[in-house]
């Protein structure tokens, strides 16, 4: 396939690498400013007709930003960024502009796991689906955490957020798409109910779902490593992209 790709940080450079194992050709790199590799460029414009497939690493704000234009165009787009589509109108265009190009937006399953389980509960009665997420109190850092809490003098696990997956993607944009991909794959935005955690307790990221309805009950966790590279970044998202590209080349697929 011939690749496009949005960003250029920690996490597209671990896709590009696994792109070129797989015989991939990244054939434009978009980026916000600044092209300075032979494959740049600036504008949704300058991407090339005949990429297969646009990869979004590059967060909310480039998915709303240049997401519908890409699939105007007709050209899918494969995306981190589940916590963009919190926004109804943020949703509304890529919704929008997929219809009129006859394109498709595929969103992968980033730093959680479990996801299928959840999605085939949806087709019965789902009752209640919970997702809480911690981190070490630096992970917070940059984000609504730090006017709660005093990130840097915490002793004991302590929550700064609970409310809907919608107010959570939304408040957290850089912390968030665990709770949208939940969100997204269970109750929805507005019935998915979320609980964030600075714990200097622990090394890793972990997150939590529980789920119960007519299915039964389960409770998923993942203690998830960063990329060597960025420690804010998982290293189970930048897989996921991987995993769904695969998926979605495979002649037989799970």
């Amino acid at each position: 396939m011939k690749i496009g790709m949005i960003g250029r940080g920690a996490i597209a450079r671990y896709v590009t690498a696994g792109l070129a194992e797989r015989v991939h050709f990244v054939g434009a790199v978009l980026v916000r400013s600044g092209a300075s590799g032979p494959r740049d460029v600036t504008s949704v414009a300058d991407l090339p007709r005949d990429l297969d497939l646009v990869i979004d690493c590059a967060g909310h704000t480039a998915l709303a930003a240049h997401g519908p234009a890409i699939l105007a165009r007709g050209q899918d787009v494969l995306s981190l960024s589940l916590g963009a589509l919190a926004d109804p109108g943020t949703e509304a265009a890529l919704r929008d502009a997929a219809v009129r190009g006859g394109s498709r937006l595929h969103l992968t399953s980033g730093a959680i796991g479990a996801l299928d389980a959840l999605s085939a509960a949806r087709v019965g009665t789902l009752d209640s689906v919970t997702y809480t997420g911690r981190k070490p109190p630096a992970g917070w850092a940059g984000s609504p955490a730090e006017d709660r809490l005093d990130l840097s003098a915490l002793t004991e696990a302590a929550t700064h957020f609970e409310g809907s997956a919608r107010q959570a993607a939304l408040a957290y944009p850089k912390n968030a798409n665990v709770a949208a991909a939940v969100a997204l794959a269970g109750l929805g935005f507005d019935a998915t109910q979320v609980r964030l955690i600075a714990d200097p307790g622990i090394q890793q990221n972990v997150h939590e779902v529980t789920a119960e309805g007519a299915f039964g009950s389960f409770t998923f966790r993942i203690d998830g490593h960063a990329l060597p590279d960025n420690p804010r970044s998982s290293a189970l998202a930048a897989m996921s992209v991987l995993a769904k590209l695969d998926q979605m080349t495979a002649r037989i697929s799970l």
